[in-house]
């Protein structure tokens, strides 16, 4: 593996962890955002990993392209990040239970 295609996947690495990463905009009104629009924006951000590899892989599949090692990384990269965003997911909803359950 040449170093111009290892720097390239690298780069591909940072831009998608960003894309999941970086701070949600604030809403319109000026406010802070808030936990609904945090995870509003990281399942987006899945949800975009997820079209993006989708892409990739068609791409392969068609011929269009030749990247077969970016396809794979960018659907395990997708793969990992719907997992992450189940895992919060079960974690809320075992939280709310535990309220629910509470008595007062």
């Amino acid at each position: 593996m040449n170093v111009d295609l290892s720097s390239a996947m690298l780069d591909s690495i940072r831009q998608s962890l960003t894309s999941v990463t970086e701070d949600p905009q604030p809403s319109a009104d000026g406010a802070a955002a808030g936990f609904s629009d945090l995870l509003k924006h990281a399942v987006h951000g899945t949800d975009a990993q997820q079209h993006h590899a989708d892409g990739l892989v068609t791409a392969v599949e068609t011929g269009a392209s030749d990247d077969l090692v970016g396809a794979m990384l960018a659907s395990q990269q997708a793969s990992l990040s719907f997992s992450a965003m189940v895992q919060v997911r079960n974690k809320l909803m075992s939280a709310f239970d535990d309220i629910i359950k509470m008595q007062v």
